[in-house]
């Protein structure tokens, strides 16, 4: 089995910016919920093109990320075909293995997989999500000395090692699906590359 998929990843969460649970320290509540976007530019999943589609990972973390099992939802690009929609779910589930099944280790319940309309915007220093009618969120980065972007080099907690995340916060994240209902604003964002392969 060979993969590589690579592109743009952001995420946002109700933790206060920046988020505490990247340095392995217990989230600002002591909970965390966050919605995790990545867009592939270019990918290939033994054979099957990636190109241009989009994932997003609901996750609920009731407690310590690194302690407590997460519960989370996966959704899927409805654009991709079934091969696609095969290809995606074995990358960023973890089960083909790469940065993802690292991820993947801390969830310990799957609500549930889905093929969804996704929308994955980048405006300057702007990223936005949309997953159909449950979910709908947007960050901005953070201005930080001399009006650079403020960033975070090698943390543990990782999404897409090997790049800098730039610290952002949210002007909105809004998701209802599942029972969950949540609603911040002003909070924790990040937002780089990535580029998985396996």
């Amino acid at each position: 089995m060979t993969w590589s998929v690579q592109g743009s990843y952001f995420e946002s969460c109700n933790c206060e910016a920046a988020c505490p649970c990247v340095f392995l320290s217990p989230p600002t509540t002591g909970e965390c919920t966050v919605l995790i976007a990545w867009h592939i530019d270019t990918g290939d999943y033994e054979g099957v093109n990636l190109d241009g589609l989009n994932v997003a990972l609901a996750v609920d973390s009731p407690g310590h990320m690194v302690d407590t099992p997460w519960r989370a939802a996966l959704y899927l690009d409805d654009r991709a075909n079934e091969e696609q929609a095969g290809a995606l779910g074995a990358v960023f589930s973890g089960a083909a293995g790469g940065h993802p099944a690292v991820l993947g280790a801390h969830i310990g319940e799957v609500v549930g997989v889905i093929c969804a309309p996704i929308s994955f915007e980048i405006d300057g220093a702007s990223r936005a999500l949309r997953i159909g009618e449950v979910a709908d969120v947007r960050i901005t980065a953070m201005a930080g000395q001399g009006g650079e972007q403020v960033t975070i080099d090698n943390h543990p907690l990782c999404v897409g090692p090997g790049f800098n995340a730039v610290v952002a916060r949210s002007e909105h994240l809004r998701y209802n699906d599942y029972g969950y209902e949540w609603d911040p604003s002003d909070k924790n964002g990040f937002y780089s590359p990535f580029s998985y392969e396996g």
